[in-house]
């Protein structure tokens, strides 16, 4: 398929109520309003093909930046492609998913995700921190540098409560991936869990609510999961 082929079979997806939907999470022009399981069809016939993926990430259209981030080659992204992807994700579903996903399955993730939590862009920030988490839920733990993890969590206990609203949500996300997916540090992530607390996040026109770091932990132990690695964070 052309990305125009694609552009106009997502324009004819689009519906006023899931286009409803998206802008009450903080979704911006132009997106067309195509529901997640239409995507993923076109995913599926798509399969991969990095080409079309960064195409059709340039077109700045919410719902096929998204598509690209599914059919992409994540090997394939540089360091300057993620950068320039990560200044263009204007809202959550982008910044904290998207590019996250992309970015933490190829092989810079890790570095992007520091360099990123550095910066004072919002949208930027959080998806370091977003990417951070998503290399723990996927890399084996001998692959991680469990002494810098601790840092984070450190980091996360002594400056959460000052950070942009979304940086705060993907903060209190690392502590849970650490927690759940590093079950070295499960312990001290609920230490960490437990100095920072209820945290508070603007959560827009959604019933969405902020998870409970400790009360997320528990559960994955509860179920006899922790430190399962999973296989992809893409969905």
């Amino acid at each position: 398929m052309t990305a125009q082929e694609v552009l106009d079979e997502l324009k004819t997806l689009g519906k006023p109520s899931i286009k409803k939907v998206l802008i009450n999470h903080g979704a911006c022009e132009p997106f067309f309003g195509v529901s997640v399981e239409d995507i993923k069809k076109i995913q599926k016939r798509i399969k991969k093909d990095h080409a079309l993926a960064l195409e059709l990430y340039e077109t700045g259209i919410s719902d096929a930046m998204y598509l690209a981030g599914l059919i992409v080659d994540d090997a394939r992204m540089t360091k300057a492609d993620l950068n320039r992807w990560v200044k263009a994700a204007s809202w959550s579903m982008l910044s904290e998913s998207t590019v996250p996903w992309v970015a933490s399955e190829g092989p810079h993730g890790w570095a992007m995700g520091l360099e990123w939590i550095e910066s004072k862009t919002e949208t930027i920030a959080a998806a370091g921190w977003s990417t951070l988490g998503a290399v723990l839920k996927i890399k084996p733990d001998h692959e991680l540098e469990l002494a810098k993890i601790g840092e984070l969590l450190d980091r996360v206990a002594g400056t959460i409560h000052d950070q942009p609203n979304r940086v705060r949500l993907q903060m209190n996300g690392f502590v849970i991936d650490a927690g759940s997916f590093v079950a070295a540090l499960t312990d001290r992530s609920l230490e960490v869990s437990d100095r920072i607390g209820l945290v508070k996040v603007n959560m827009g026109e959604t019933a969405c609510k902020v998870p409970g770091a400790r009360e997320s932990i528990e559960k994955i132990r509860a179920a006899g999961k922790l430190g399962k690695k999973r296989k992809t964070v893409k969905c």
